[in-house]
Formats: structure tokens, C-alpha cells, sequence
């Protein structure tokens, strides 16, 4: 079985890492994605890219901050009255 590793970057994008045909990715609509010739590729986490759902950098221009951090902020901060 291909070793598939999934990455999640401290604010930014997933990560994908795997051997080439042996990851399948589909829209909604059950569209596939054409990852010939692929064996890495970063998933947009922001919803800011431009070429979704790949990753294109945007979140490092939008401030994009992912969920762990924001939550831990908010728990540092206190209870919101």
C-alpha cells in the first residue's frame, strides 16, 4: 500500500505528499482533479486562493491565521462577556 503523508502547516496550507495515481481528489460534483505527474501538492486551508483548492500563497497575505491558533488565542483572551 502507497505511503500517503498529510501535513497541516502552522497557518497555511495541507500538505499532500504521495506516490504518483495513488491519491484521488474530486470536486463536489465528483469531478476529478488532474495530479498527473504530481506527487506533492498544498490544499487551500484559508479560502482565499485564487486556484482553489490548491494552495497559492494567499494566506500569508491575508494574515490567515488556522483554526488551532485562533482557538488558543481566544481561549488565552478569556470569556467573552
Amino acid at each position: 500500500m502507497a505511503a500517503i503523508k498529510i501535513t497541516v502547516r502552522p497557518n497555511g496550507p495541507y500538505r499532500v505528499e504521495a506516490p504518483e495515481g495513488s491519491v484521488e481528489l474530486v470536486d463536489a460534483q465528483g469531478n476529478k482533479y488532474d495530479l498527473t505527474g504530481k506527487t506533492a501538492f498544498s490544499l487551500c486551508r484559508c479560502g482565499g486562493s485564487i486556484n482553489k483548492p490548491f494552495c497559492d500563497g494567499t494566506h500569508s497575505k491575508i494574515g490567515f491565521q488556522g483554526a488551532e491558533l485562533a482557538v488558543k488565542k481566544a481561549e488565552e483572551s478569556g470569556p467573552i462577556t
